[in-house]
């Protein structure tokens, strides 16, 4: 797919409409993806970035068609992770020796997953390529969310290529955030940013910061999956900024799987006695053996606090539960709560086991919580309804 951004530049990437997992099963991706890669025409002509290598021969193929790739005289990969760059060795094997503009961890991350010496220019922030009536301006990110990460801006066309930063998995024939659904933009892009960049949000408002001192105009942002920012581009900067300051809304999260739908009943009885105590709190529950992890992790980036629950076994809690929490481990939430549950046979563990786990992945753990021997009696679910209370009390 390619059109015309502006008389100057073409997008030149691939929608991508199947996708459904991404990271290889990590991330779900319900509404596809795109690889965005853009074309620039000035004096000199520069490609941004390329698409992942499954669609590699078709993205030459389609290049080819748009312009004679000789007349590419520089190649910019502000990020190098192979959904970005699976297409160069193709490229590369047609252009052999056109620049490749990078950072010096790009140029580490390109060779070590393609074994070649292309030929690269390391640049830094502030380093500028002319290119004609226009200039491309080089600004290192580090960290958002690879090492080798970088935005280039566009003088003159007042454009940001932010690669990853801005971004969604969303796939759509409009690719200008005017022309999609607001709410389903929204979504994606806070669950990309919650699942993506949450542990790097202090280099997030820090990145941004520095943007700004630079006062570069912005008229289109220009994301590396997803749409293109045109409309009050900067609504998204600021969305950046409002989910990198510890979000939260009006909201908990209960995470709990169940063997004997034991702890699916204090699951819901807790909900039950969150809901009494402040009937203005959104309350959400997940079993995570039948949940999508990825949506999981945006719900708990949205709330003020969580429970989690699990029978235990082997002296231990449910594989599920296992691994959301080592995902939420490193999502290095800040300032939310929790409070622990389950149910047990003989030995349960579960309580002090999710206790420790919980307060390692940085949440403050508001109470000791409840367990239930065997099915929970309704003295134990009137427990869970008060533990609720107290865990809602705890937010006001």
């Amino acid at each position: 797919m390619s059109f015309k951004i502006n008389d100057t530049i073409t997008y030149v990437g691939k929608i991508d409409w199947e996708l459904r997992n991404f990271h290889g099963e990590e991330y779900s991706t319900q509404r596809g993806s795109s690889y965005n890669s853009y074309l620039i025409r000035d004096e000199k002509t520069v490609l941004i970035d390329t698409v992942w290598e499954p669609f590699g021969r078709e993205f030459i193929a389609k290049l080819k068609q748009e312009i004679d790739l000789n007349e590419i005289d520089y190649i910019v990969m502000n990020h190098n992770e192979v959904d970005h760059s699976g297409a160069l060795p193709f490229l590369m094997e047609e252009i052999p020796n056109t620049p490749i503009y990078c950072t010096a961890n790009g140029k580490k991350i390109l060779q070590g997953s393609y074994h070649q010496d292309w030929n690269f220019v390391e640049v830094k922030t502030g380093d500028r390529l002319n290119i004609g009536s226009r200039e491309l301006i080089f600004i290192e990110a580090r960290m958002l969310h690879w090492p080798d990460t970088m935005f280039c801006y566009l003088t003159g066309d007042n454009i940001l290529f932010s690669n990853d930063g801005f971004g969604q998995h969303f796939a759509s024939e409009h690719m200008y955030n005017d022309l999609v659904d607001t709410g389903e933009l929204y979504a994606e892009a806070l669950k990309y940013y919650a699942n993506i960049l949450t542990p790097f949000s202090k280099m997030v408002t820090a990145k941004i910061q520095e943007i700004v001192k630079m006062e570069l105009p912005i008229s289109m942002i220009c994301p590396s999956h997803g749409v293109i920012w045109r409309d009050n581009p900067l609504q998204i900067v600021h969305k950046y900024l409002e989910w990198a300051a510890e979000y939260q809304e009006e909201q908990v999260t209960i995470l709990y799987d169940t063997m004997w739908n034991s702890t699916r009943k204090m699951a819901e009885s807790l909900a039950r006695g969150i809901r009494l105590a402040n009937p203005n709190l959104t309350v959400k529950l997940y079993n995570t053996a039948r949940s999508d992890s990825t949506e999981v992790i945006a719900q708990v980036f949205r709330s003020k606090a969580i429970a989690v629950g699990s029978p235990t076994v082997n002296n231990g809690y449910l594989s599920s539960i296992a691994a959301i929490l080592e995902e939420i481990k490193g999502m290095k939430f800040k300032n939310k709560k929790a409070v622990p549950f389950g149910s047990y046979g003989w030995s349960g563990e579960v309580i002090k086991l999710l206790n420790e786990e919980l307060k390692k992945a940085g949440f403050e753990v508001v109470d000791d919580g409840v367990r239930a021997l065997w099915t929970p009696s309704e003295e134990n679910l009137l427990e869970c309804v008060e533990l609720g209370k107290r865990l809602a009390a705890s937010l006001q």
